[in-house]
Parts: structure tokens; C-alpha cells; sequence
């Protein structure tokens, strides 16, 4: 025993050598080189390119680049899909680009979405950034456009890109929480960061919570350029629109969603492709005029700031469509690297500063996680282009290279490959003049950091406030120390003071002394409407409803809603006790997809309860069923019942709403439909329909009584 303690004490004397000196006051390089600023980056004057020559930065992204192995650093747990992209019509008057040019031809894609904060086990509902990466599969070379669903970032410049994750990572300590931000690391970074301040307005609003990769926006963040034959530059922000409109989860869905199936997106996304129900986006860009350039109250480079569509509208160009899913998740979604620097003539870059960084950064990772320099050679990766270079060698080359040649100038291959010129197709860089003394500076417009999240605020419906208000409570809540919870509060009394007087509320912090706020310094309006989710009504296309029953049950109502579901492009699932074959008060019978232990009304967009005397009574004794029903009311979902079905949403307990006594049905306005006599004539299928096209009916909120 002695021996072993001996053992122990050598081997804790050893570790104890590589500890950090915590007494250490001043940062510095790996090389022990103290450092005079660890926030920007290098650059040719305050708004110009960022500069190789910056030793610290490159180190400190070359680091953090390779910090996990072998799953990706961000953005580890993904789901992908393949599908095609076509252009609507020509767009040779904004860029040279071929595959936005012919409106016949369809683009190979593949698509990544993906959680950014956690690891690859962890569940697909948590809140967070979603991932929205596409990969374009042209003529002239892959194009990659690394995109998010939330068009802003956390952070101005790459520089602080390491220390950004580390603080939203699992705590160093103690490696907890798992895919979340509700922890003192994360929110410390957070009030020690204003500019961070519009991104956490987002990552707090319904818009972290996607109800499905289909109903999600993307945005490509970042400052690009289109440039067009004749070489004429426009700056531009890429758009994805999802053609089955833009909806979330409510927060309370999610947390039960990631115990029932935490892989509730990536099964949505298989699905659906499985079904034929192809996601369509449409994609469109805003664009401006390179002399308009400074013509904004934002610095149109910072990337914790978006463009006002009301300013600058998107113009839509064309539509992508995803109708295959992978044939192994390994070799396609895994394996598939994308990076911001894989671009085609016609797109260019901005000295957009977290872009600047986010070009060196990806494809540093890629050599560490996909085991070296040949990683284009794996199937995912490779273009559909030719590939002819003199690259040689490395991990993993899968190409067999012929002959002598691997060098240019050669004789011994003919001088062969050689450089293009542009009109062989050749990448030619945008003629940007840059000058400038090198520096560690912001432009002035970077450092306001309060006014599009106020804008972002304004724009919010009183539900989406209140959601926001919710989310405050839960993350910031969970923060142990109370200085940080106190911080955040200031910090964003600088936004709203009405919003920080209600964050103090539920985080037991101090309301500000002095309600602030910033002004909203847009030229033309306070709100912007293409902010809100909730102005949006669509389809019902590809929606889930759930249809509770037990023996005895009506077929005539179930089938009539069925049909009239599936005509409208939804689909219907059979939910019981157990999963068996019941048998209808007309003798006929149906088969349950799913018992109530596999399924919950968190999973679906919608409930129904046909009557059936027999059906009725037997599931007013389970109490599954009586919860699904008042779960779903709670969350503002619509609920349609005939029948003898009404007596089962009379007796669950479900507050303020008036059900039918008449022939025809009746919807109020918290969305409940109801008839008693159903029938050809009653108008509930249309009117059931009508309150899924809602997608939620938020006054419930406004009191909400029900035992769920």
C-alpha cells in the first residue's frame, strides 16, 4: 500500500510540473512573447484586410483549430442531405458566376445542418445557432457558402473566435453542461463582451429552437462581393428562405423532445425526404452598391450586424431542393468539409473581419480532423471539376499520379498543368486598393453595439418578447455568481430598460438604478417586420398530426380528416394506449402507429379526437391521453374534436374556451375546433386545417390555465 501512495505522489509531482502558474498576470504567445491585445486582429488600417504577418493570431486560431479530434471543434453533431440548385433566371448583370447564369441546368448540393456548442451525442433540440452549410457542386469547382440561421455572430472580429467557444464549451473544471450556454462561463463572456449583445437577443428568441431544419432560415453572415464580367463589384448577403415558412419549438417542447427522441431534427429531415416531401429554400441575396458603401448608420462589415430588409430587400434568385438522403451518415455528413475559401469566379471576399479569419481557419481544422492535406480526395469532398495540380503526396492520397511532372515551369510533362487566364476561366481577384498603417482598430460604427438589438427587440411580438424574457431566466438563472447575473442585467439595460428590469426578476439581481435603452438609429423606422417569426402563415404541408383513439373509435371522422390531411400534404398518425389494431364503433379496423409511450404531443403539430362513444369514455380513465391533450393546449397548438370527442377536451380541463353545441364547427380564437355533429356539411376539416395553417394560437398565453 505504501508502494501505490509512493506511486500516486510521484505521479501527482509530475503532473504538477505542467500545471498553469496561476500567478502568471500577462498573456502571451506559446512562445512566452507577452501580447499587447488578444481582440483584434492585424490589419491593413481599421477597416482593411487582416495581415499573414500576425503571428498571435495565427497561433491562436492554429490552436484552437486543432483542439478536438477526431469530431469537429463546432458544429460536431450534424445531419446532411443532397439535392440540386437552380437558378430563376441570369444574373450576369451582378456576377460571372456560371451556375447562377443558366436557369436549366441543376447544381449538384450538399447540405450540412448542424447544433454548433455540442458534442456529437448530444441532442438536436437544445438552444443554440443552427449550422447551414451548403456545398455547390459546379462547373468551375466546388463552392461552399458556410452559412448559420441567424444572420448575425457573437463576435466582430476572428480573433476571438477561440476564446468565444471556450467560454461556451462545458466548463473547463468539471466538463458540465453539456449543449448549453446556461452556465457562469459562457455569461461571464457574455457582459465582458457588449458586442455580443444583438447575437444573444437572437440565440434567446424562438429563432434557436427550430421546429425543423425545413422551417429554418439561413444566412450566409458574412460580407461577400458578386463581381461581374466586366469586374464591377457589389457587396452582398446571402439569404436562405425555407418554402414551408419559418417555425420553432417552444422552450419547455425542446427539453422534453431531447428525452423522447434526441434526434428529433435529424429523424424530421430523413423522413420527410424519405416521404417525398422534399425541403425546398429559396435562395436570394442583398446587394449594395460599393459607392453606398458607407452610406449606412452600421458598418455594412461588422458581423454582429445584419442589413434591414426594409434598407436593403433581397433579391431571390433561385432554389435549392434536397430529395436524396446519404447513403452512409460516416463517409457523406461526417466527412464532408466545407470552408469559407472554396469560392468560384464571380464571388470575392470583404475585409469583413470575422470572414478574414474564418478564410484561414476552416481549412486548418480539416487538416488535424480528416487526417491531412488530401481530404478533397474523399468522395464527399471532390468536385465534380477536373482536378490537375502539381500537389503530391501526404496522408492519405488517394490519387494516382502519373509521370515526372509535379512542378511548373516543366519540359518534362509538356509544361503541363499550367495557369489559366481569365478568359480560360481563371479565379481573378477583385481589384480592391488597400492601403493603410498597420494597426489593432475597430472603425468607429463597429463599436455600436446596442441598436440593432433594440431594433431586433421592437420588432418582436408580446409573445416573442415574453419567450425571450422566459430564456433570459432559464440561462442566465443557472449562473452561480451573482456579479455575472448583475452584469448581464446592466449590460442590457443598455438595449431596453424595460427588458432588464424584467431579467432582474427572475435571476435574483439588482433592477437598474436608471431605466436605460438605445435608440434605434436607423433612418426610416423602429421595427422591422421580416424579424418576427409570428407574421408568417403557410401550408400545412408535411405537418404531423396526432389522432388519439381507443376502441370503438368513429372510422367515418377518422377517415374523412385523414383524407382531407393528406390531400393538403400533412400527415396523420394513429396514437393509443397500445400499439395494436383497434376496432371501430362500425367494425372496421385500423392499426395504432405509435402507443403513448412512444409518442407525446411535443412530437406533433396538432391533435384530434374523433368521437366514438366507447373510444371517449375508455381514454377519459388514461391519463396519458388527457395529458397530451392539455400538453398540446400549453403550448398554443391546435386541437380539433367531434363528436362525442368534445366530451374528452370538456372533461380534460382545458380553461376559457366555448366548444360546440350546433351541427357546424366552431374555432375560437385559442384554436380549439370542435363540431358535434360531423359531417359533410360541418366545415370542421377546413376549419381544422385553417388553425394548423396557424401553427400556434398565442393568446392562450395570455392565461394560461391548464394542468399540464
Amino acid at each position: 500500500m505504501d508502494k501505490r501512495r509512493v506511486d500516486e505522489n510521484s505521479k501527482n509531482e509530475q503532473l504538477e510540473q505542467f500545471k498553469e502558474d496561476e500567478e502568471h498576470q500577462f498573456l502571451t504567445t506559446d512562445q512566452g512573447l507577452r501580447v499587447e491585445n488578444t481582440d483584434i486582429s492585424l490589419k491593413a488600417g481599421e477597416r482593411g484586410p487582416t495581415l499573414l504577418e500576425d503571428f498571435h493570431f495565427r497561433e491562436k486560431l492554429t490552436h484552437f483549430d486543432h483542439e478536438r479530434i477526431p469530431e469537429r471543434v463546432v458544429h460536431a453533431r450534424g445531419s446532411g442531405a443532397h439535392g440540386f440548385f437552380q437558378v430563376y433566371e441570369p444574373l450576369t448583370e451582378y456576377t460571372s458566376a456560371k451556375f447562377l447564369q443558366d436557369p436549366s441546368r441543376k447544381t449538384p448540393v450538399f447540405v450540412r445542418f448542424s447544433t454548433v456548442v455540442g458534442f456529437r451525442g448530444s441532442a438536436d433540440t437544445v438552444r443554440d445557432v443552427r449550422g447551414f452549410a451548403t456545398k455547390f457542386y459546379t462547373e468551375e469547382g466546388n463552392y461552399d457558402l458556410v452559412g448559420n440561421n441567424i444572420p448575425v455572430f457573437f463576435i466582430q472580429d476572428a480573433m476571438k473566435f477561440p476564446d468565444l467557444v471556450h467560454a461556451i464549451k462545458p466548463e473547463q473544471d468539471n466538463q458540465i453542461p453539456q449543449a448549453s450556454a446556461a452556465h457562469d462561463t459562457f455569461w461571464d463572456f457574455v457582459a465582458n463582451h457588449p458586442e455580443n449583445a444583438h447575437m444573444i437577443m437572437w440565440v434567446l428568441s424562438d429563432r434557436a429552437l427550430p421546429r425543423s431544419y425545413r422551417m429554418m432560415q439561413g444566412f450566409g453572415v458574412n460580407t461577400f462581393r458578386f463581381v461581374n464580367a466586366q469586374g464591377r463589384g457589389r457587396f452582398i448577403k446571402f439569404h436562405w428562405r425555407p418554402m414551408l415558412g419559418i417555425h420553432s419549438l417552444l422552450w419547455d417542447e425542446t427539453q422534453k423532445i431531447a428525452g423522447k427522441d434526441p434526434d428529433f431534427n435529424r429523424r424530421d429531415l430523413w423522413e420527410a425526404i424519405e416521404m417525398g416531401h422534399y425541403p425546398e429554400y429559396e435562395f436570394g441575396v442583398q446587394m449594395i452598391e460599393e459607392e453606398d458603401e458607407f452610406n449606412f448608420d452600421f458598418d455594412i462589415l461588422d458581423p454582429t450586424k445584419l442589413w434591414p430588409e426594409e434598407d436593403v430587400p433581397v433579391k431571390w434568385i433561385g432554389k435549392m431542393t434536397l430529395n436524396r438522403n446519404p447513403d452512409n451518415f460516416f463517409a457523406e455528413t461526417e466527412q464532408v468539409a466545407f470552408c469559407p475559401a472554396n469560392i468560384v469566379p464571380g464571388i470575392d471576399f470583404s475585409n469583413d473581419p470575422l470572414l478574414q479569419g474564418r478564410l484561414f481557419s476552416y481549412l486548418d481544422t480539416q487538416l488535424i480532423r480528416l487526417g491531412g492535406p488530401n481530404f478533397h480526395e474523399i468522395p464527399i469532398n471532390r468536385p465534380l471539376a477536373p482536378i490537375s495540380n502539381n500537389q503530391r503526396e501526404g496522408y492519405h492520397r488517394m490519387t494516382i499520379n502519373k509521370g515526372k511532372g509535379s512542378y511548373f515551369p516543366n519540359s518534362v510533362a509538356g509544361g503541363r498543368p499550367r495557369p489559366a487566364s481569365a478568359d480560360e476561366g481563371a479565379y481573378v481577384h477583385y481589384m480592391e486598393k488597400v492601403e493603410g498603417r498597420k494597426i489593432r482598430s475597430r472603425s468607429e460604427k463597429f463599436k455600436d453595439f446596442y441598436s440593432q438589438a433594440k431594433l431586433f427587440w421592437n420588432s418582436m411580438t408580446e409573445p416573442e418578447k415574453m419567450h425571450i424574457i422566459k430564456a433570459f431566466h432559464f440561462e442566465v438563472g443557472k449562473v452561480r455568481d451573482r456579479s455575472i447575473r448583475q452584469g448581464i442585467v446592466d449590460m442590457f439595460n443598455n438595449v431596453d430598460g424595460d427588458l432588464a428590469i424584467e431579467i432582474a426578476k427572475g435571476v435574483a439581481a439588482d433592477a437598474p438604478r436608471t431605466k436605460g435603452g438605445s435608440p434605434v438609429t436607423r433612418k426610416s423606422r423602429n421595427v422591422s417586420q421580416e424579424l418576427s417569426e409570428h407574421t408568417r402563415r403557410d401550408s400545412i404541408k408535411s405537418r404531423k398530426i396526432a389522432i388519439l383513439a381507443a376502441d370503438g373509435y368513429s372510422h367515418a371522422e377518422v377517415e374523412s380528416l385523414r383524407t382531407a390531411l393528406m390531400k393538403a400534404g400533412a400527415q396523420a398518425d394513429i396514437i393509443s394506449k397500445l400499439r395494436k389494431t383497434l376496432k371501430s364503433s362500425e367494425g372496421k379496423e385500423m392499426e395504432a402507429d405509435k402507443n403513448y409511450e412512444t409518442a407525446a404531443s411535443v412530437m406533433y403539430d396538432a391533435v384530434y379526437i374523433p368521437g366514438g362513444k366507447e373510444s371517449v369514455n375508455t381514454m377519459k380513465t388514461h391519463g396519458y391521453a388527457v395529458h397530451f391533450i392539455n400538453e398540446a393546449f400549453k403550448h398554443c397548438k391546435p386541437i380539433g374534436a367531434t363528436g362525442d370527442g368534445v366530451d374528452l377536451l370538456v372533461s380534460s380541463g382545458i380553461a376559457g374556451v366555448n366548444f360546440a353545441e350546433s351541427g357546424s364547427a366552431v374555432m375560437t380564437d385559442k384554436g380549439v375546433v370542435t363540431v358535434r355533429s360531423p359531417g359533410a356539411n360541418s366545415g370542421f376539416n377546413g376549419s381544422f386545417i385553417d388553425a394548423i395553417k396557424e401553427h400556434r394560437h398565442w393568446d392562450r398565453e395570455k392565461n394560461m390555465q391548464v394542468p399540464a
